[in-house]
């Protein structure tokens, strides 16, 4: 047998066990829900979960086969992320008051890290609204599994809000971490479980998990209220923004049952309008 015609076959046989191995399983094409709704999987399996939500963007930007999980799966995404940034934000400016001498840089980046706060605010306030514009259902679904994190605090936040020395590598990690907590603590809050990570961990042992609807929307309007600090008149100041936050918020909370929790949610919310001069108009 020539050697060209050898070479050809192992090359086809390699081809064919390659094939075999994989399941026979054809790559998404690029540029396509599922070949966003596939690398989202990748990156958050990774921990990266600003390469998840810029991935389930691209999904919900568009009807389609993905659109309503991808939409779920970024509001706790989007909750999360607000979260994170707006804690760390908080151990900055506790840095600022700290380092007398120079508190510029810490401010500086307090304000940075809220600024994306609030962008992940008003991401998770837009998906709110598409949400409820949807035919209500009894639960939704989570098709997603448990993220990388915990709820712990990192140790390295106490130096950085004591205006000790951390190391910029070591405060892209806290970051990191942070946002990582962040998403946990909002999955926990989603799946009716606030605070336990353990039991929340469990649940997503089994694929698509059902969360009933009521459970959702309340922890997503939670976040919104938690997420609307940002904008307040101490920090970075935007009204319009506080009370669109808010006022999603409140959508959310009409979209369900009432119960004490949520009357109680909704008070504060009306407070807060009302300390910010902003009950009137619509």
């Amino acid at each position: 047998m020539p050697w060209k015609w050898l070479v050809c076959l192992l090359a086809a046989a390699a081809l064919m066990v390659s094939v075999s191995c994989s399941g026979g399983t054809a790559l998404p094409k690029p540029g396509t829900p599922a070949a966003y709704w596939y690398d989202a999987n990748g990156s958050y399996k990774a921990g990266d979960f600003l390469k998840t939500d810029e991935n389930l963007q691209r999904i919900v930007v568009n009807d389609n086969d993905f659109t309503a999980r991808a939409r779920v799966w970024d509001m706790v995404i989007s909750g999360g992320l607000a979260q994170g940034y707006s804690e760390l934000a908080n151990i900055y400016e506790d840095g600022a008051r700290n380092n007398r001498e120079n508190p510029a840089p810490y401010r500086r980046r307090a304000n940075e890290l809220r600024k994306l706060s609030g962008n992940m605010t008003l991401q998770l306030a837009d998906s709110m609204h598409r949400l409820l514009e949807q035919p209500k259902e009894a639960e939704v679904s989570m098709a997603f599994t448990f993220p990388a994190g915990s709820t712990e605090k990192p140790q390295g936040l106490t130096r950085l809000g004591k205006a000790l020395f951390v190391p910029e590598n070591e405060q892209a990690q806290l970051l990191n971490e942070m946002l990582q907590r962040g998403v946990v603590l909002a999955l926990c809050d989603a799946a009716g479980n606030s605070g336990d990570a353990a039991k929340t961990q469990q649940l997503f042992q089994t694929p698509n998990v059902k969360v009933a609807r009521d459970t959702f929307l309340f922890a997503s309007a939670k976040m919104l209220e938690a997420g609307s600090d940002v904008f307040g008149s101490k920090k970075l100041d935007l009204p319009n923004k506080l009370k669109i936050t808010l006022q999603e918020a409140q959508g959310a909370l009409n979209a369900i049952t009432p119960t004490k929790d949520s009357k109680a949610l909704a008070d504060k919310i009306q407070k807060t309008l009302k300390k910010a001069n902003l009950t009137g108009g619509a």
